[in-house]
């Protein structure tokens, strides 16, 4: 099996710089990175009181519960795709 090429990109999320490895293009990359900062500034606006790392625990708990739900749905959207092919 062929090494998949490996993408380095520096990021920041809430005023923090990270580099980040992985196989997916550096756009892509960018793009999550990006909604992770965007959803820890709304999670900080809205609850100013909190430190970083509890932000990014909300942030990691929210994300995590949108997987799920969109999870949930495509299995149920597959159901439905099923029984309709009979």
């Amino acid at each position: 099996m062929a090494d998949q090429q490996k993408t380095r990109l520096t990021v920041d999320i809430y005023g923090q710089t990270y580099t980040i490895v992985g196989s997916e293009s550096s756009s892509h990359v960018r793009l999550v990175a990006s909604m992770v900062d965007e959803k820890m500034r709304e999670i900080s606006s809205r609850n100013p009181y909190l430190d970083s790392a509890k932000i990014a625990v909300l942030t990691a708990v929210n994300s995590v519960h949108d997987y799920l739900k969109l999870k949930e749905r495509i299995e149920q959207l597959e159901e439905e795709l099923n029984k309709l092919k009979g």
